[in-house]
């Protein structure tokens, strides 16, 4: 038996506001629901995750969602949340990132021929033919200037000022939620909390217009618990859903590094593990903190959905690199961004190619064309005792020559020296 869809966001803790009577509607039916995505980036990020598993945890409770793209209020940008009005974009553009978002949002629901099917929806479809004068008069009368000012995306805004463009950004998301009652049969939107006031205007639009019943769900907004907004990296870097914007192991590393305090809730909000299985890994990790077993998990369910588990493994297998239980395999696996990324801020230093592709004495490289060691007798004896690896693989025999088949992504060689201290040659 399929799990009631508020009782699963409930003691997942993903219930900020919630219109009333939206228990009783969904006990009577199959309803549907959708989420507005804004296409101003080529990419999602994390962030964009939290409205995503609401939608996934509709369609598994067997109710329909649809992924509305914003390919014409996309060109304007929503003020919620907001200091500044964004940069425009071109049709041209705002095209090409809707496609790339579809990309992604398949990777979380179950587009099928199933009657609760999830469906993409443009809202560029309908606005593009609508003209002014028709829109101010069939959608404009029925909600007042006041009823508007008073939301928070614009009161937040009035002081400084905000153009008419993001003013009247609320009535073209109601009127997005109005066309998708009429044509879909769509009683629900969801957001995030700062979306509640566009969300309203939208039920208030549909209720004035005499289009059926509405309703309204919005989840918390996410923060860590350092008060950080969730989301950034440490550099302050967004964390996009693109391998080419965060690559699978900077992704990973993300995750893995959350906070003891933050994994429990970010266990419920972005994984679909049952309460038992997180409740077990609670207990785990008040008994072993150090394994960080929360923190594994978490990256590994992640990281697996929205990239897959061949590059999950990877990343993976690249984290270990740093703590000595990486192969040479490994390291010739990685991409060079996630090469560079592992390796960030390791010492470097840039050998013209010519002298690798000639050969190269491992003496002579690690005490006179780098100062991996401060002298070749030192050199030496660390050679002989084993404690000098190239690429992962142990270097004991000091006459030994590095040429260009040892290069990593043709390009790099990985000194380490004893168990930590790690060096990087540049031949490109």
């Amino acid at each position: 038996m399929k799990i009631h869809f508020l009782d699963e966001l409930r003691w997942r803790g993903m219930i900020h506001d919630v219109t009333p009577g939206l228990d009783e509607k969904l006990a009577e039916s199959m309803i549907t629901g959708y989420v507005g995505f804004d296409p101003t980036g080529r990419s999602l990020h994390i962030g964009h995750m939290i409205p995503i598993m609401l939608l996934m945890h509709l369609q598994r409770s067997g109710h329909k969602p649809i992924a509305l793209v914003g390919g014409a209020t996309g060109m304007i940008g929503d003020p919620s949340g907001k200091s500044v009005e964004r940069t425009m974009l071109t049709p041209e553009e705002v095209a090409e990132n809707v496609k790339s978002i579809r990309k992604q949002l398949e990777k979380f629901l179950e587009f099928n021929n199933s009657p609760n099917s999830a469906e993409m929806a443009n809202n560029y479809d309908w606005f593009k033919d609508i003209k002014i004068l028709d829109f101010l008069r069939d959608v404009g009368r029925h909600i007042t200037a006041n009823y508007m000012i008073a939301k928070d995306s614009v009161k937040g805004r009035w002081e400084q000022g905000i153009s008419f463009t993001e003013f009247s950004y609320q009535l073209l998301q109601a009127y997005d939620f109005h066309r998708l009652r009429l044509e879909k049969n769509c009683t629900l939107q969801i957001g995030g909390s700062d979306q509640w006031g566009n969300i309203t205007t939208g039920t208030e639009l549909i209720r004035r217009k005499g289009a059926g019943d509405a309703f309204g769900l919005t989840c918390p907004l996410l923060k860590r618990s350092d008060g950080k907004k969730f989301g950034k990296s440490e550099g302050g870097e967004s964390v996009w859903l693109d391998p080419q914007m965060t690559s699978p192991y900077k992704f990973y590393q993300y995750w893995l590094n959350c906070t003891d305090e933050d994994a429990p809730k970010l266990l419920r909000f972005f994984t679909l593990q049952p309460i038992e299985e997180i409740t077990e890994l609670e207990k785990k990790h008040a008994e072993a903190p150090h394994e960080r077993v929360m923190q594994k998990a978490l990256a590994r369910d992640v990281t697996t959905r929205v990239h897959s588990a061949e590059e999950c493994q990877k990343a993976v297998d690249a984290s270990e690199i740093l703590f000595g239980k990486g192969s040479t395999e490994t390291l010739k696996s990685l991409s060079e961004n996630d090469f560079l990324s592992i390796f960030d801020g390791v010492p470097q230093c840039a050998i013209p190619r010519a002298e690798i592709d000639a050969g190269i004495q491992v003496l002579s490289l690690v005490s006179e064309k780098c100062d991996l060691f401060p002298s070749k007798s030192e050199a030496k004896r660390m050679i002989s005792q084993g404690g000098l690896f190239i690429n992962k693989t142990k270097i004991d025999d000091p006459a030994f020559v590095v040429d260009a088949e040892m290069l990593l992504n043709n390009k790099y060689l990985l000194l380490q020296k004893g168990k930590k201290s790690y060096f990087i040659i540049n031949a490109g």
